[in-house]
């Protein structure tokens, strides 16, 4: 037994420390948590790096992060693993190279962490930091995303953009794909009412263009825009993870969410919108069994048949029946084109329409509504529309379903240009 005054006096270690007996070692392991190799996995499908940066052993460090996947097990870690004193000693210019590369910094310091950072954010990089300390703070507040733990520091908490309440690394790709399934969420909102808006603004302008009678009168554009669109437009909010959201390339921060290419879909789905509402009015006019049945010329020229109606379709509502055909040309064709918002790029064969109830359950209740002012006769008179027979179902529905096609053809373009992207990174 040694009293407290040996223990301090460092000349007294050498009496304390002979005579011993040896025993063994006491080994003393903090494992990773089980998920974090799965974690570290999604983050390269999803084409993210992890940069483990620790106080602890180069070995030590090394052999962490083999087991977590961060590198193979038998992979070469030059040019990937250097302690906080090698990348101290590096110029500028050398460090900008080292982070392009590096995989680990070991025995780092959280000054370190500000330099890593600077060094990637100056190459055009998005960079999330995570720490929980009070000296972690400049580079928490430094880094695009500052992460504090859950159990850190209130210094660290204050400085970063979120808190992981549970301290685990899996939480934060969990984040990831719930951020980019949002962001997914809102373009497919944008899409839907984008697209549908440009086909009645096409619907418009081309009848005028042609010089047909009008097709659509304000009061169905309005119920169109405020309830038939609204229902399916909310529930896409409702659409589940693409299947391959975790295994694209992130987005430039600079990226606008509406770019050219996805514009360009937009205006084709659009056009067609609008061409097959116009074609809705035309077909009935021209080709029904209880229609006028009047040719191209009279169809956009004087309008005569229009101004002295004759026969069974005059009787049965005239004007309105044409017109009640393109409103539910375009209303069918829109809940068509909400089912093509259910993903992006993947094809309806992959996500299909019970992948969100919510969307089936808006759709048929816009169909509902959509039916009950076709066949309610008070409600009818209000919208001036009149009922429509099997023929004009038929009709209806060839013009409205190519819209899946033409889409099924965009996402189908659209994956081949992703695939391309990726051939050519690599």
């Amino acid at each position: 037994v040694f009293s407290a005054l040996d223990l301090k006096d460092p000349s007294q270690f050498v009496k304390i420390e002979s005579g011993m007996t040896f025993v063994g070692f006491v080994g003393i392991l903090d494992p990773p948590r089980k998920e974090v190799k799965e974690a570290i996995e999604q983050c390269n499908h999803a084409h993210i790096r992890v940069i483990v940066i620790t106080g602890d052993n180069k070995d030590t460090a090394e052999a962490i992060c083999r087991e977590i996947g961060v590198f193979g097990l038998t992979e070469d870690t030059t040019n990937k693993s250097f302690t906080g004193k090698e990348f101290e000693s590096m110029s500028t210019e050398e460090q900008m190279k080292a982070v392009l590369t590096a995989k680990l910094f070991s025995r780092a310091v959280p000054e370190h962490k500000k330099v890593i950072t600077d060094a990637l954010q100056a190459q055009g990089f998005v960079c999330a930091m995570t720490g929980d300390g009070v000296n972690d703070a400049l580079a928490l507040k430094k880094a695009d995303i500052g992460i504090a733990m859950g159990s850190g520091t209130e210094v660290a908490k204050k400085s970063s953009d979120m808190i992981l309440e549970d301290d685990n690394f899996s939480t934060i790709v969990k984040a990831v794909e719930e951020g980019r399934t949002i962001y997914n969420n809102t373009k497919q909102f944008i899409r839907y009412l984008i697209s549908s808006n440009i086909g009645e603004v096409v619907c418009i302008f081309l009848t005028g263009l042609l010089g047909m009678p009008e097709v659509l009168v304000p009061i169905q554009l309005l119920w169109v825009n405020l309830v038939t669109d609204g229902l399916p437009a909310t529930a896409l909010g409702f659409n589940p993870p693409d299947p391959d959201i975790m295994s694209t390339r992130p987005r430039r921060s600079d990226e606008p969410i509406v770019n050219g290419r996805l514009f360009f879909r937009y205006m084709v789905v659009g056009v067609y919108v609008g061409l097959a509402t116009v074609a809705g009015f035309a077909v009935w006019v021209m080709y029904a069994p209880n229609g006028p049945q009047v040719g191209w010329r009279d169809l956009c020229g004087d309008h005569t048949w229009l101004m002295e109606p004759q026969g069974e379709w005059a009787a049965n509502g005239g004007k309105k029946i044409p017109m009640t055909v393109a409103l539910s040309v375009l209303v069918t064709i829109e809940m068509f084109n909400a089912l093509n918002a259910l993903s992006e790029n993947q094809s309806l064969l992959k996500v299909g329409p019970f992948n969100n109830l919510w969307l089936l359950a808006a759709i048929t209740l816009s169909f509902t509504l959509h039916f009950m002012i076709l066949y309610i006769p008070m409600l009818c008179s209000i919208f001036g529309v009149a009922p429509l027979d099997l023929w004009a179902w038929e009709a209806v529905v060839a013009l409205s379903a190519p819209v899946i096609v033409l889409d099924e053809v965009l996402k189908w373009s659209a994956r081949r240009a992703e695939l391309a992207e990726d051939k050519k990174d690599q």
